[in-house]
């Protein structure tokens, strides 16, 4: 998995826009779209404002293995990863409901 596709599926588990990461990097929507389809090579300085912005370590992104760690957080005392090492689809929004459910269960 290349570092384009890594920033897009990472934005998109945490439920981020295109125009919200536009946004934060004062770049036009258009130009973050250029990042992701590979089409715009981002210079380090701004691979580490995405990486910020993801709140992961920038070597996730130029990691080149398959693998893939995410780290969330549901508050201060909650924390986990995923960790994807098949580069197997994800359906995002079903493993949204079962980290929500899972988070729920640690809470109550």
């Amino acid at each position: 998995m290349n570092f384009f596709n890594k920033i897009k599926q990472i934005r998109e588990f945490k439920n981020l826009s295109q125009k919200y990461m536009a946004h934060e990097l004062e770049i036009s929507q258009s130009t973050y779209a250029k990042i992701e389809s590979g089409q715009l090579i981002p210079k380090i300085d701004r691979l580490y404002q995405i990486a910020e912005l993801l709140e992961v370590d920038i070597s996730t992104l130029l990691n080149t293995t398959n693998n893939l760690t995410l780290n969330f957080n549901a508050n201060a005392n909650q924390s986990g990863y995923i960790n994807n090492q098949n580069n197997t689809i994800v359906d995002i929004d079903l493993l949204r409901k079962i980290i929500a459910e899972e988070i729920d269960k640690k809470i109550k």
